[in-house]
């Protein structure tokens, strides 16, 4: 979905359906409260979205171009490409973590939900593992990487990003990227691995 060429009122729509869902739950918010929080007719909620799922999608998908747009302004730095792969990495996790905390009582509906959640991501997982590589490819080029298999390298490190996620959200894990042990530690296992 293109945010940039939607209309107003749809995302007028998907903003207010956020908020609904963060203030009520996904469940417990209807198409009708939708429209009236809105303070549009049923009819023109309905002109965008068949269905409450719909909604739900597009707000998923909202969510997923802002942390795309976060991770975009890290790629495009001009930094060495260990310090942008490690940048990328926590710049993530924290979009993340703020995604679902902003969202409030979605933080249920997520975990409880999760397969709908990773439907309206695979596009945007695609969108990952290429700024991955362009990050591994640009480190390669410049010798700070040695030569790899720069697709599955991007492939495996996305996954275990995201393998990351949960336990962020639930704040089992804190990650800061302005603590330099953290840095530290993320970098040895990312670029040295266990092994001495």
């Amino acid at each position: 979905m293109l945010f940039r060429s939607m209309s107003k009122t749809k995302k007028n729509l998907i903003e207010v359906a956020q908020q609904l869902f963060a203030k009520k739950g996904v469940v417990n918010t209807t198409m009708n409260e939708i429209a009236e929080a809105a303070k549009r007719g049923r009819r023109t909620l309905y002109t965008y979205f068949n269905s409450k799922e719909e909604v739900i999608n597009a707000v998923i998908e909202s969510e997923l171009n802002n942390l795309y747009l976060k991770l975009e302004e890290v790629v495009k730095r001009d930094m060495p490409a260990d310090e942008k792969l490690l940048l990328l990495m926590f710049t993530r996790l924290n979009a993340i973590k703020e995604v679902v905390t902003r969202n409030g009582t979605l933080r249920a509906d997520f975990f409880g939900d999760i397969r709908q959640v990773e439907n309206v991501r695979r596009g945007f997982d695609r969108k990952e593992i290429q700024h991955l590589e362009t990050i591994i490819r640009d480190g390669c080029d410049a010798g700070i990487f040695r030569s790899i298999n720069v697709k599955k390298t991007a492939e495996i490190l996305h996954y275990a990003f995201k393998g990351l996620e949960v336990p962020t959200i639930r704040g089992l894990l804190n990650l800061d990227y302005q603590k330099k042990e953290d840095r530290d530690v993320i970098a040895t296992l990312v670029f040295k691995g266990l092994k001495e």
